[in-house]
């Protein structure tokens, strides 16, 4: 039987695993992120020990050079210009299909999870980082480079928020001013720490639904999935349905738009396996095209 293998290679930790989808995966291994040769000696390790697999999907934090198979400008300290896709080609020599962690969330969600069916939508991931994957009739966006939903601008308040941001790029940019790390860098704490605070998490919906709704114009997505590890705090989805809600101000008039949003804005239904899964299924577009 055909098995892929699919990479979430993130700045913090990678997952690898061996198969063909969520009920049918061989193998996976969690280990965190170190040095680009160490990751990668152990990435591939992994794919040698555990059976022979006809491709693989490595969908990495970035930005990327899609073209090239490498991390560029990342400010995660040692990866900058750091070549993925050559290394782990010629440690397993089988074809290695690369994209965006966030792009390979996407598909995943788009082939086994919230997304099915539809052909145009956006997942986003709010964790350490914000990061934003985009599908547009039925194919991953690239352009110039991949979509950087993270670094739009958004509105700030400096009287509601003096937070000056913490993107070392763009400041207060949209991941500056909600990512995890923003959140811990204002409150002096983690989001996982700061409990049900009313101010925490009104102005964090806040900054959510201003890049959700730049999203919702540019794009028109049919749907928008909320993933990472910040939206795993209980009252921030629906405190961002209400937001968006009124920040659309009933001009956007689409079915998936009314009521509260609650099939409109979603969480990802393949949970925290959503990369790894996309992976999976960028490696088997790669061997069906090779």
């Amino acid at each position: 039987m055909t098995t892929y293998g699919g990479v979430e290679a993130g700045g913090t930790k990678w997952v690898c695993a061996i198969g063909n989808g969520p009920d049918d995966l061989h193998a996976v291994e969690t280990f965190p992120t170190t040095t680009p040769a160490e990751t990668l000696a152990r990435t591939a390790d992994f794919f040698a020990q555990n059976g022979g697999v006809s491709a693989v999907g490595v969908g990495s934090f970035g930005p990327i050079d899609l073209r090239a198979g490498r991390v560029t400008t990342t400010p995660k300290r040692g990866w900058a210009n750091t070549d993925i896709v050559p290394v782990l080609h010629d440690a397993l020599g089988v074809p290695v299909a690369f994209d965006t962690d966030v792009n390979a969330a996407a598909l995943g969600e788009g082939r086994w999870g919230a997304a099915v069916g539809l052909d145009t939508f956006c997942y986003f991931t709010v964790g350490t980082g914000i990061g934003g994957g985009v599908m547009a009739g039925g194919r991953l966006v690239h352009g110039l480079i991949h979509p950087e939903v993270g670094h739009m601008l958004i509105p700030h308040d400096r009287a509601r928020d003096p937070f000056a941001g913490s993107c070392p790029f763009h400041g207060d940019c949209f991941e500056g001013l909600a990512a995890g790390s923003a959140i811990e860098r204002r409150w002096g704490k983690p989001g996982e720490e700061l409990g049900d605070r009313s101010d925490v998490w009104e102005l964090e919906a806040e900054y959510l639904a201003l890049g959700v709704v730049n999203v919702i114009c540019v794009m028109s997505p049919q749907r928008v999935i909320l993933g990472g590890g910040v939206m795993k705090q209980p009252s921030l989805l629906p405190l961002v349905r209400a937001r968006t809600r009124e920040l659309l101000a009933c001009y956007v008039v689409a079915p998936g738009l009314s009521a509260g949003l609650e099939e409109y804005l979603v969480s990802p239904a393949l949970g925290d396996r959503a990369g790894v899964l996309g992976a999976i299924e960028l490696a088997r577009l790669a061997a069906s095209q090779s």
